[in-house]
């Protein structure tokens, strides 16, 4: 049985988190500002992507990859994608 994961990165004013719960059937929640923009009920091995916008005027699309592994144990990786820029998202340990 895994462990729930935390990413999170500041951009400009706005904070974008994405929180994946445990296993590969966990629950997937984007949020920006401390709200949920998107929810994926769970993932499997593979690439989870959801997308989201930036409460800006004009509103600024973006998306987050969420990369869980086929074959090979090895880390959950979570991407941000905003204006064409690809953005690693670190993990942040939750206590």
């Amino acid at each position: 049985m895994g462990h729930s994961h935390h990413f999170h990165l500041d951009q400009g004013d706005h904070s974008i988190s994405v929180n994946v719960g445990p296993g590969k059937n966990g629950e997937i929640e984007l949020l920006v500002n401390g709200k949920v923009v998107a929810f994926q009920k769970e993932h499997g091995s593979g690439t989870s992507l959801l997308s989201g916008e930036l409460p800006e005027e004009p509103a600024r699309p973006f998306r987050v990859r969420i990369r869980q592994p086929h074959l090979v144990p090895s880390i959950l990786r979570c991407t941000l994608e905003l204006d064409g820029v690809e953005q690693p998202m670190p993990e942040r340990s939750m206590l």
